[in-house]
C-alpha cells in the first residue's frame, strides 16, 4: 500500500497486540457472563483484529482507527456509567473478600487499561511513520471509519 518503508517500532509488534489482546479478553469474559452482549462484544472484537493485523503492516488507517476507538470508549465509560470506577470497586472488593459479583463490570478497567495501552502504542507508531505527509489524514479518515462501524454495530447489536 505504501511506496516507501516505514521504520518498524516496538509499538505495532509488541504494545499494539498487547493493548488490544487485553481489551480482547475483556470483551471474551463479558460476553460469557452476559449472553445478550455476545453479538455486540463479537463485532466489536473484529475491530481489534483488524488493527493489530493492519498496524503491523504499518497501516496509518489502523493507527487512527486504534487510537480512536480507545479514546472514544474510554470516555464513554469513564463519564457515562462509570463502569470503569465501578468495576475497580468491584475488583477492590474482589481482592479483599474473594466474592465475585458482577465479572463483566469487574472486566471494564482490564479494557480501559488495554486501551490506554492502545492510545500511546498507536502514537508512538504514528510519530515513527515516516511514509507520508498525509498520514494525518489517513489517521483521521481510520478513526471517522472505526466510529461509523462502530455506530452501526452498536445500532444492530445492542441489546434492547
Amino acid at each position: 500500500m505504501n511506496n516507501i518503508p516505514a521504520k518498524r517500532s516496538s509499538s505495532t509488534h509488541v504494545w499494539i497486540p498487547i493493548g488490544a489482546g487485553l481489551f480482547l479478553v475483556a470483551l471474551g469474559v463479558s460476553a460469557a457472563a452476559v449472553p445478550q452482549l455476545r453479538l455486540l462484544h463479537i463485532l466489536q472484537a473484529l475491530i481489534y483484529v483488524a488493527i493489530v493485523i493492519l498496524a503491523r503492516r504499518n497501516n496509518v488507517f489502523a493507527l487512527g482507527a486504534g487510537f480512536t476507538i480507545a479514546v472514544v470508549w474510554n470516555c464513554l465509560e469513564f463519564f457515562g456509567p462509570r463502569l470503569i470506577q465501578a468495576g475497580t470497586v468491584l475488583l477492590w472488593t474482589f481482592l479483599h473478600t474473594g466474592q465475585v459479583r458482577h465479572v463483566d463490570t469487574m472486566m471494564v478497567p482490564l479494557a480501559a487499561i488495554g486501551h490506554l495501552i492502545l492510545i500511546f502504542a498507536c502514537l508512538t507508531a504514528l510519530f515513527n511513520q515516516t511514509t507520508s505527509k498525509r498520514k494525518w489524514w489517513k489517521f483521521l479518515v481510520g478513526g471517522v471509519m472505526v466510529l461509523g462501524y462502530f455506530a452501526l454495530i452498536v445500532a444492530i447489536a445492542l441489546p434492547r
